[in-house]
């Protein structure tokens, strides 16, 4: 699976570092190196919405408080499937 943080400015003003590092703490607890790779991601169009975050294509908003609840869901959810 492929995870991609946009760190453009408007998404680094809104805490894209702070989402990078709980996805990397995450994709370590939950032991998922080898399933999960996380890149960052220059703009990705979608400044407005805040920190965007794809995953294989699909594109979220990710707030650094709801990080935790996207990752339960949009990740850990698909590959449960």
């Amino acid at each position: 699976m492929r995870v991609s943080i946009c760190i453009g400015s408007a998404c680094h003003l809104k805490g894209s570092r702070e989402v990078i590092k709980k996805l990397q703490q995450l994709v370590t607890d939950n032991k998922l190196d080898g399933k999960v790779d996380l890149n960052g991601d220059f703009c990705s169009g979608n400044c407005l919405k805040g920190v965007c975050v794809t995953v294989d294509g699909e594109l979220y908003s990710v707030k650094p408080e709801t990080t935790e609840e996207f990752f339960e869901k949009e990740i850990l959810g698909r590959l449960k499937q």
